[in-house]
């Protein structure tokens, strides 16, 4: 029997399993919380990340990280950016040379302001580092689960371990892609969060389609313009992990960061939201990294900076719409691709 390991369960994680359980993969699912594991082992469902839906028998869920590294070769870790170097330190000594890991969060780490593919490999023997991957693109969990035709992306600077993400993973109903550029799948991935929480807070001021394709369309030419900063291709930006996620990000009633954003909008607290579930926002703490790393390489996101203003500092949300309005006036692609594509 094919197997794998998934380290997190939280939505991601435990859509994953459930997807490769239905391909016939014996999966051995790693959960935090122990009444987690235990209710996916005794009545096969996870209520608290991923409610309404039944688990297959071939998912294993288990509390002992090290378990699920010693039984598989190829590792998923889903779990969340702020968690990822901790959970990769946990499964550190039991990994061998041949081990691949594939991540797939969506988030920039604090304080380091590294990708989460850098984090990983910090923490990692050099004989491993060609082994890590990344997935990412449109795809929310809840849908995932029920089996609604996806499409995602595989990347690695191995296109050994991209084509066996995608191997792994394709299906009927999940298409898989893959691509060199992790840095470009990476930060699409991280930085869509955070035009996701500015769409929210509009939506949560009572504004319209107008107001919500202008932050997505600008908030597609920062997340470009640090990408392309960071040597990250372009072109990455205009697909699943790029333009894709940010719109199903910004657009659906899935998203936690847009909800979240939504909730401020209408008036409450940031700490009042994100303390009212126990599901991870990942746009607010990837907000402040994503705005220190574009200060640091000179990149202009006025967009992040006024979403920083807002979540940190108290700024009224109104007031930023505002300011982002009555901005100087400049061309629209004297700031986004004309320098890097000469056009």
């Amino acid at each position: 029997m094919k197997r794998a390991g998934i380290i997190g369960a939280g939505g991601w994680g435990t859509a994953l399993s459930m997807l490769l359980a239905r391909k016939g993969y014996r999966v051995d699912l790693w959960a935090r919380e122990e009444e987690v594991a235990r209710e996916i082992s005794n009545l096969r469902t996870n209520e608290t990340f991923l409610p309404g839906v039944a688990i297959p028998e071939g998912v294993i869920a288990t509390t002992d990280v090290g378990e699920v590294v010693r039984s598989n070769t190829l590792l998923f870790v889903p779990v969340p950016s702020q968690h990822m170097r901790e959970v990769i330190r946990a499964a550190r000594p039991h990994l061998t040379r041949d081990h691949v890991i594939i991540h797939g969060g969506k988030g920039i780490e604090e304080g380091s302001l590294l990708r989460l593919s850098q984090v990983i490999t910090e923490e990692l023997p050099p004989e491993l580092h060609d082994n890590v991957g990344v997935i990412s693109g449109p795809s929310h969990a809840e849908e995932v689960a029920r089996e609604v035709p996806t499409a995602i992306v595989a990347a690695s600077v191995d296109e050994r371990v991209a084509k066996l993400a995608q191997e792994t993973l394709m299906c009927p109903t999940m298409r898989v892609y893959t691509s060199h550029d992790v840095i470009g799948v990476e930060l699409g991935g991280a930085l869509k969060n955070v035009i996701a929480l500015a769409t929210g807070i509009a939506d949560g001021l009572g504004f319209g389609d107008n107001t919500r394709a202008a932050l997505m369309t600008r908030g597609l030419a920062e997340i470009a313009r640090l990408g392309i900063a960071l040597g990250a291709n372009p072109l990455t930006f205009a697909g699943l992990s790029g333009m894709g996620d940010l719109v199903v990000t910004c657009m659906s009633m899935h998203s936690r960061n847009r909800r979240a954003g939504m909730e401020i909008g209408r008036g409450r607290k940031v700490e009042e939201v994100l303390t009212s579930t126990r599901m991870v926002v990942e746009g607010v703490p990837t907000t402040r990294a994503a705005v220190a790393l574009a200060r640091r390489v000179g990149v202009d996101m006025p967009v992040a900076e006024k979403l920083h203003e807002i979540l940190f500092s108290g700024l009224d949300p109104m007031q930023a719409v505002t300011d982002l309005m009555t901005r100087d006036p400049q061309a629209e692609t004297s700031s986004m691709f004309a320098k890097d594509l000469r056009i």
